[in-house]
């Protein structure tokens, strides 16, 4: 708002004077009569009234005084002046009326009149000037709280906190005004003006800030400061000013409206005031002032048109808007800064603190409210981020999704407001279907039907509470609660639980009425396709708090409950008390009215919602209202309220979210009824199981199948049949539901018969295997608590699940699969050892075969099982046997994943070994590598039975190919374990395995690491049965080590053309090295020499061309 003095603002019309004749508009001069000395106008007859006015004023004091001693209001001889009948009369019309009206009603004012009304005008209460200064910090009363001794200490507690408010300019205007920082304070009219020091800190020296305040019927309308504050609050300095103004009125030196001061003096008083103005100022106004000289002595100038002059402390015109000071720029600018954050760097928690800067403007009943809601909209909606996502098909974040839906309720709280004018209610939607026109207005994500399509949707439409839209209703108790009106809100809020609870019967009704008829069918088609709970306008949670604050209020302080959410942040712990709401509802309690909507809200069967967001949150809404009920504590009244509800919910067939027949894209109930178990649990064990059983189900993963007969489809909606849901909080759902059978497991430790039907219901509702396993595992740790003896039961319950589980993930892939069978053998093990031998009889059907015996098998059998379990030697032998039945099993099926674990467990018997090993045999041809064949190998060996050990090697090496330049191939270690154990047994066995090596061998430094070791000792040094063979080292010149040196060689041979194929200058030294190798095996056969310089003259004369490299080959080899 442009600050008045500072633009040309519409002439501020003087009261009535002398020299002002009735044919003149108020503020205008006759140009005949002369100035006057200064006297007042009232004349005798008006001093006369005034003077009996004061008497009877007095004698009423008098008489009020010597009333109140009488009925011992007052101490005897203590009197309290009553306000005068002037204060009284000019407190009101400084509230209501402008000044300009005041001067046209009245022909003649009296200047003590005057300067009352202009005394009274400025506000009042520090709790607006608090508002307008600092976000909401809580406390009930800011003007005490944060203007006490105790300022400097923050509501919450904590120094962050403290520090934080203490810096917030309210809180600072108070340090400046205490600390006697104002001074200059001139009251001229309805302008008050100031200058506020604000002391020298470490690094910015003492300075001394102008503030000027313009005020009209007690709300400051513009605010100026030297200071250059650029935010959305007044500063501190303009605080600091307005309080000292409220605070000492008596100090400050009040004046009548400069044009009245004017109007007294002469012409040369006049010119003289004129002359040292500008003389006093000479440097800002004297190109202003020539300006109006030359247009006041120009005859035709627009000055002249017009009667009278502006007077910027003159108060109001009667076309003034009366609102208080908001810097609308400020405003755009603050929440376009926000936005730019995309809810980064704190800017989502200084929106919520805009819009509940909005609630409390609403409440105060001031218009700025709807006013900032409306910037604060437009930067909305000028977002560049909405057609950003609308292009790239992009969906909003979660935290901006939320500062919509909060903007979206405030807005039903600005139509909705029971005292709104129809034209403003009229300009509000057209504003409102003119966002919603555009095409980047965000639509709301979730089944709502055609009742909030769009914001615009949602005006009142005059219908009851008994006949309106339940949303819509309970946001009419939202609007009335943010516009101040409590008692109202309350209200309606329990006629709306009135008609709620009155459905509820009638639906049961109804229910009974088809119960046959639906049982028999087993599906329904009735449904709600708008749930409460997780609704845009949240309506169960707003009668939930309403209700709950009335629990808090006794009946002689209820005007101020509406402060209760306010301060909620404050509380350490909150205590509700059974109220009476007898003066709206007989019996009942307002506390009994809220736990019972909320449980009907929760247990309402509504259809779970299109989109992602809407998904969350109900998910969100519903955890957050079971949250708050959870801070009550049950007493036995509120026990029968739980036990009523559970029992309709139970009973209500289709219209209940846990009735018998539901549809089946039913939001699920397993996190209500999770509360209502632990809630009921030591009240009715009974219902409370029942309750949660019913509530383990999700139909929605049950079937595809029509959700029954649709060709006559219900009142309240039916949707489209054989439809799979996207339901992108399944996963969340699914661990609720987990959740909510853990809990039926812990409560249910020890009693048989419950436990039976739990896992019962687990077997059936639980799909996913992950969860299964979770439960397994906390009935396990249930069953073994430290300091208790095992629970059988549960321990059995806990084996059945992990069953299950493996029995699901069987066939499947599983990253956590390995853990599940090892902690499947440890739950078996804790039951005892015929659990163990089940599991192994039954392996087919619960692990693949290497699991079975490479961790079930193995475990079972070992020492650690065997001294955990104190096994007898029977039991020990029991299982033995039954492991290495599963090993042959296992064998067969999957030779080469199981072949080594089943020689492993059937190494204690000879005839179960010995069936492995022709297992493996004839599996090793087919199905096996060579890798497991050289494992198996190694495996006889290092047990004694280095024939089939070497068997297997030469087996093992028929499956291998090792190229020229494999020479860090895995299986080189193999191949020379394979040719040391052919050598160890004889020349026969190593003539044997020489053909298959030249054969699937072909790296040079390989086969000649062979060869080396092959001459260095005699084969068969130690042979069979320990007799030891000849003496004397094979020759290299006749076989079979004749056949080894040619195929090295060759391979040499053929390994160095293929290197220089592609050989560069950066690999010539480790060529060279390579050729040298190449030499030494060369040289161990007889003509060895002559071969080799044959092979490298031919090697000179091929790669002539590569000069460098021929060089060095000359340089090394000649």
């Amino acid at each position: 708002m442009a600050e008045r003095g500072h633009l040309s603002p519409p002439t501020k019309h003087l009261c009535c004077r002398p020299g002002y004749g009735s044919g003149c508009r108020p503020g205008q001069r006759v140009a005949s009569t002369g100035l006057s000395s200064g006297a007042l106008c009232a004349g005798s007859s008006a001093a006369a009234a005034a003077a009996a006015a004061a008497a009877a004023a007095a004698a009423a004091a008098a008489a009020a005084a010597a009333a109140a001693a009488a009925l011992g209001l007052l101490p005897l001889g203590k009197t309290q002046s009553p306000d005068s009948l002037l204060d009284i009369a000019a407190r009101k019309v400084a509230e209501k009326w402008p000044f300009q009206r005041v001067e046209e009603r009245f022909e003649r004012i009296p200047e003590p009149v005057q300067r009352r009304i202009v005394y009274w005008s400025f506000p009042r209460s520090e709790r607006e000037i608090c508002m307008y200064s600092s976000f909401n910090t809580g406390a009930e009363d800011p003007a005490i709280t944060l203007g006490g001794a105790t300022a400097g200490t923050a509501p919450g507690g904590g120094a962050d906190t403290a520090a934080a408010e203490n810096r917030l300019p309210f809180r600072r205007g108070i340090a400046l005004l205490d600390g006697g920082f104002v001074d200059n304070v001139l009251q001229v009219g309805f302008h008050l003006s100031g200058t506020v020091m604000e002391p020298a800190v470490q690094s910015e020296p003492e300075t001394v800030c102008s503030v000027a305040i313009s005020f009209d019927r007690c709300k400051i309308t513009s605010v100026t400061c030297s200071c250059g504050n650029k935010d959305i609050f007044y500063c501190a300095h303009v605080v600091a000013l307005s309080l000292y103004r409220i605070r000492k009125p008596d100090q400050v030196k009040l004046h009548l409206p400069i044009s009245e001061t004017l109007f007294q003096m002469n012409r040369d008083q006049l010119q003289k005031f004129v002359q040292y103005l500008i003389t006093a100022h000479h440097t800002e106004v004297l190109p202003t002032a020539q300006k109006l000289a030359d247009e006041i002595l120009s005859q035709n100038s627009e000055i002249n048109q017009v009667h009278g002059a502006p007077d910027p402390t003159a108060g109001a015109s009667i076309d003034d808007e009366n609102c208080w000071h908001l810097d609308e720029e400020q405003v755009q600018e603050q929440v376009k800064l926000f936005l730019s954050h995309g809810g980064y760097q704190g800017s989502g928690k200084q929106l919520n603190l805009l819009f509940s800067k909005v609630r409390e403007m609403l409440k105060m009943r001031d218009s700025n409210g709807a006013r900032m809601l409306m910037l604060i909209t437009e930067q909305f909606m000028a977002d560049p981020r909405l057609s950003h996502w609308r292009q790239q098909g992009n969906a909003m974040t979660d935290k901006y999704r939320q500062l919509w839906d909060e903007l979206g309720a405030l807005w039903m709280c600005i139509v909705l407001n029971p005292h709104c004018k129809l034209e403003q209610k009229a300009s509000w939607l057209k504003q409102l279907k003119k966002w919603n026109s555009v095409d980047v207005c965000p639509w709301e994500d979730g089944n709502h039907g055609n009742e909030l399509s769009n914001l615009t949707n949602a005006l009142p439409q005059g219908a009851n509470a008994n006949q309106e839209h339940v949303p819509t209703a309970c946001a009419r108790v939202d609007a009335l609660r943010s516009h101040g009106y409590p008692r109202e809100a309350l209200r309606l809020a329990i006629a709306i639980v009135n008609t709620l609870r009155r459905q509820q019967q009638k639906q049961l009704e109804m229910f009974q009425a088809q119960k046959k008829e639906l049982l028999h069918k087993g599906v329904t088609s009735v449904t709600n396709l708008e749930g409460w709970v997780g609704h845009p306008l949240d309506p169960i949670s707003t009668l939930f708090s309403s209700l709950m604050e009335a629990c808090r209020v006794d009946d002689e302080s209820f005007h101020g409950f509406s402060d209760f959410m306010e301060n909620v942040g404050q509380c350490k712990s909150l205590e509700y008390q059974h109220l009476p709401a007898h003066k709206f509802l007989e019996g009942e309690s307002y506390l009994t009215l809220a736990v019972e909507v909320a449980l009907i809200g929760l247990g309402q069967q509504r259809i779970m919602p299109d989109g992602l967001y809407a998904q969350e949150k109900v998910c969100r809404n519903e955890e957050q209202l079971i949250s708050k009920l959870q801070e009550i504590e049950l007493d036995d009244t509120l026990v029968k309220i739980f036990r009523k509800q559970a029992a309709f919910l139970l009973e209500a067939g289709p219209y209940s979210g846990l009735g018998e027949v539901i549809h089946r894209e039913s939001v699920p109930m397993h996190t209500f009824a999770k509360y209502l178990f632990t809630s009921l649990l030591h009240h009715d064990a009974e219902l409370a199981y029942k309750t949660a059983l019913r509530a383990m189900r999700l139909l929605v993963l049950e079937s595809t199948a029509p959700s029954g007969d649709m060709s006559h489809p219900h009142h309240i909606a039916s949707v489209v049949p054989n439809r799979y849901p996207h339901w992108f909080t399944l996963s969340h759902i699914e661990s609720q539901q987990c959740e909510l059978a853990s809990t039926m497991l812990t409560a249910a430790k020890g009693d048989v018969r419950r436990l039976e039907t739990v896992l019962e219901s687990i077997q059936k509702n639980i799909h996913s295997s992950s969860h299964i396993f979770k439960l397994a595992q906390d009935a396990f740790k249930i069953a073994t608590l430290m300091g208790s003896l095992p629970d059988i039961t549960l321990l059995k319950v806990s084996l059945e699940l992990g069953l299950q589980v493996m029995r699901m993930t069987l066939s499947t892939l599983n990253w956590r699969r390995r853990e599940m069978v090892r902690w499947l053998v440890t739950c078996a093990a804790e039951i005892g050892a015929y659990a163990l031998d089940s599991i192994m009889q039954n392996w087919f059907t619960l692990f693949t075969p290497a699991e079975a015996t490479s961790i079930v098998a193995t475990t079972v059998i070992s020492n650690s099982t065997i001294v955990r379990l104190h096994l007898d030697c029977h039991q020990q032998e029991k299982l033995a046997s039954s492991a290495r039945t599963l090993a042959l099993q296992c064998a067969m099926k999957d030779p080469q994943n199981c072949a080594l674990s089943a020689l492993t467990l059937c190494e204690k018997d000879h005839i179960a070994f010995e069936t492995a090993y022709q297992i493996v045999l004839d599996a090793a041809t087919t199905s096996m590598s060579y890798s497991q064949l050289f494992t198996i190998a190694r495996y006889m060996e290092h047990h004694g039975y280095p024939m089939r050990a070497y068997k297997l090697a030469t087996l093992a090496i028929t499956h291998l190919n090792l190229s020229y330049n494999q020479d860090t191939h895995p299986a080189i270690n193999d191949v020379l374990w394979a040719c040391a154990l052919s050598h160890s047994l004889g020349k026969n066995e190593l003539a044997a395995v020489i053909p298959l090596v030249v054969k699937s061998v072909k790296c040079a430094t390989v086969l000649s690491d062979i060869l080396r070791r092959c001459t260095l000792t005699t084969p068969g040094m130690v042979g069979l049965h320990g007799r030891r063979n000849s003496g004397k080292i094979m020759s290299l010149d006749k076989a079979p080590l004749r056949q080894l040196l040619d195929a090295t060689i060759g391979a040499y041979i053929n390994t160095t053309h293929s290197r220089l194929t592609h050989i560069s200058p950066r690999h010539y030294s480790e060529f060279i090295e390579f050729l040298s190798k190449a030499r030494e095996t060369f040289l161990m056969a007889h003509d060895g020499h002559i071969q080799f310089t044959q092979f490298i003259d031919n090697l000179k004369q091929i790669y002539k061309g590569k000069k460098k490299l021929m060089m060095l080959v000359r340089e090394r080899f000649g």
